[in-house]
């Protein structure tokens, strides 16, 4: 199983505890509600911080051909200045969303938006498109909630000899408003833990449950670190939701069994906290037949005062998006 081992930095404070749900997609029509808070701050009403991935803009007009990049790197170095947000490298998101033969530019949509928020850990994207009207430049954007599909825009406009950048620098003001202001409607409401086990429980209803073992390696880069965190809380998981797990000194043989890989790196830091990302690629395995029944993989973030704690949060909320998925699956 092939995955791609450079992690780029998609760390946000909220991941630090209980992951997010993907909620369903409700497209929203775009608003253009207008703030001008400054992008050197970003905070939501309710002091969330938000990783935000910036797509290349699209600029199909001969005249802005080669605008539509710069303007996603202009807006990316002007919202990663921000103490308050995290922005998705530019590198990996290419990395990433060539496994789904996805575009960077004109391809998000409030439809695609919960499949790039889930390879990326993102909690926001930012789109759009540069063109001319007469001698007017315009950029608009889109900031696309992944999680709950809502859609704002914003627009700034200028003259022959308005600068790109000022241009740029403006928006990224405009999109840092609706990122603090909007906020709590563009991420979905954070689930406890009872919340989670009960939503499988309900979808694994009075069927019968088979015995699953699960074997999943994991290598942190960076310090060693002993402990495998997705295979823990996978099989935490399964107990919880009524599952006999078997391992090699139990006697009952398992139905299925769940393997795959584990993988985390080292962020950054930002103050006294440290960021890490992991990325969990599982498949299930029918023990009698050999089939291979699902295959799956998450990415997530994990932020704490120490790389090995966050390194480990990060793996434990990836396999926490994995078994809501792949749990209810398993009786069918």
């Amino acid at each position: 199983m092939k995955t791609s081992i450079t992690f780029s930095l998609l760390a946000t404070l909220l991941l630090a505890g209980t992951p997010r749900l993907h909620a369903a997609a409700t497209n929203e029509a775009p608003a253009g509600a207008t703030n001008n808070a400054p992008a050197s701050g970003i905070v939501t009403n309710n002091d969330e911080v938000l990783t935000v991935a910036v797509f290349d803009f699209e600029s199909k007009d001969e005249s802005v051909r080669d605008l539509g990049p710069k303007v996603a790197t202009l807006l990316n170095a002007n919202l990663s200045a921000s103490p308050n947000v995290i922005t998705v490298e530019r590198a990996e998101l290419e990395k990433v969303l060539g496994e789904q033969e996805l575009g960077l530019s004109g391809t998000v949509s409030p439809d695609t938006a919960a499949k790039v928020g889930q390879l990326t850990g993102a909690k926001v994207l930012v789109t759009g498109r540069v063109f001319k009207v007469e001698s007017q430049t315009l950029i608009v954007a889109k900031v696309i909630g992944t999680e709950t599909s809502r859609v704002y825009g914003e627009m700034v406009q200028g003259g022959s000899g308005t600068s790109i950048v000022d241009l740029s620098s403006k928006l990224a003001e405009k999109i840092a408003g609706v990122v603090a202001e909007k906020g709590t409607t563009l991420v979905a409401k954070v689930p406890t833990r009872e919340e989670r086990i009960a939503k499988i429980k309900q979808a694994l209803g009075d069927k019968k449950l088979p015995v699953v073992a699960v074997k999943i390696s994991e290598r942190h880069y960076g310090p060693h670190i002993i402990d495998p965190a997705a295979e823990t809380e996978l099989t935490i998981l399964l107990q919880q939701c009524g599952f006999k797990v078997a391992d090699g000194d139990t006697k009952e043989k398992p139905d299925l069994e769940i393997s795959g890989e584990a993988f985390s790196a080292y962020g950054m830091q930002k103050g006294n906290l440290i960021s890490c990302k992991s990325r969990i690629e599982i498949k299930v395995r029918n023990v009698a037949t050999g089939n291979i029944l699902f295959v799956d993989r998450q990415t997530s973030v994990g932020v704490d005062i120490a790389e090995q704690t966050a390194a480990k949060t990060a793996l434990e909320n990836a396999a926490d998006l994995l078994a809501e998925r792949l749990l209810p699956k398993l009786v069918k």
